[in-house]
């Protein structure tokens, strides 16, 4: 095992960031989880469970589970670890572990669910990833597997410096070995893979004046989301600090402006393995 990546994290792994990522699950958590249902399920795998932002609602959503966690990153292992030790309804119910998702330690047919949220985006090969879920899953066991479609995102009033922002960010992840639209690809990867009861949902924000507080909270949420990545983009050469700065002000201006539009798409699909 490994504790290095092959793929620069565009996030980086800070504690702001790892708080962000906790805030991140929570605020997403209502759209997110509407058709994800691990009852009856014992033993679920969470690959790429980060810092312990999914698992923390999974343990509490699904109090008769136990969580097993993965994740390629050792700091993002011990933060998770740390995280859900100070919840009492977690203890004794998780083990994370660090390992590469594309060579799992497990044996067949070990567990009986798999969730994985914002994960494949980051990996080169998410096809490796998916077989390995399919072989560790018993057979008549379900897998969530939530994804990014970054060509959905919409803002209004027209906002250039985000959308040359938005590009930059979304070219970087797909320079190294992401991709930001994976999540249109889900069923076609998990047909090809031999899932069986394939389903793909569209999960969507789309937020107007018919809803005021939650798009200004949205749009804020996402600001903090995207210029997560100014640092790193700004220390590739990908953009500059003024493109940055520039961003964040549109970003900020729409937030606050009566007749804003946020729209935004991601994919979830569910299978089972037999």
């Amino acid at each position: 095992m490994t504790n290095k990546t092959d793929f620069p994290y565009l996030h980086g792994y800070s504690e702001t960031e790892q708080n962000r990522l906790r805030q991140q699950a929570r605020f997403a958590e209502y759209t997110v989880y509407q058709d994800i249902n691990f009852s009856g399920a014992e033993n679920v795998l969470e690959v790429g469970c980060g810092v312990g932002a999914q698992s923390e609602i999974l343990l509490r959503r699904f109090p008769d589970i136990k969580l097993q966690g993965i994740d390629i990153m050792e700091k993002q292992v011990n933060s998770a670890k740390e995280h859900l030790d100070s919840l009492a309804y977690a203890k004794g119910r998780y083990k994370l572990d660090q390992m590469n998702a594309q060579n799992m330690d497990f044996a067949s047919n070990s567990f009986d669910g798999a969730f994985l949220c914002w994960v494949l985006e980051h990996i080169p090969n998410p096809s490796n990833v998916l077989s390995e879920v399919r072989r560790v899953l018993k057979p008549g066991s379900k897998v969530y597997v939530t994804e990014v479609l970054n060509s959905s995102f919409f803002l209004d009033p027209y906002s250039p410096n985000v959308w040359k922002y938005w590009m930059a960010f979304n070219d970087y992840q797909y320079a190294n070995a992401g991709d930001p639209f994976v999540g249109a690809k889900l069923g076609n990867l998990m047909m090809s893979l031999g899932f069986k009861d394939i389903e793909t949902k569209v999960k969507t924000w789309h937020l107007d004046n018919r809803q005021p507080e939650k798009r200004k909270e949205t749009i804020d949420f996402w600001t903090d989301l995207l210029l997560s990545g100014a640092d790193q983009l700004i220390k590739e050469n990908v953009i500059d600090k003024k493109l940055a700065d520039d961003t964040y002000k549109e970003l900020k201006a729409v937030a606050s402006n009566p007749n804003a539009v946020f729209f935004y798409s991601f994919i979830q699909a569910s299978a089972r393995v037999f």
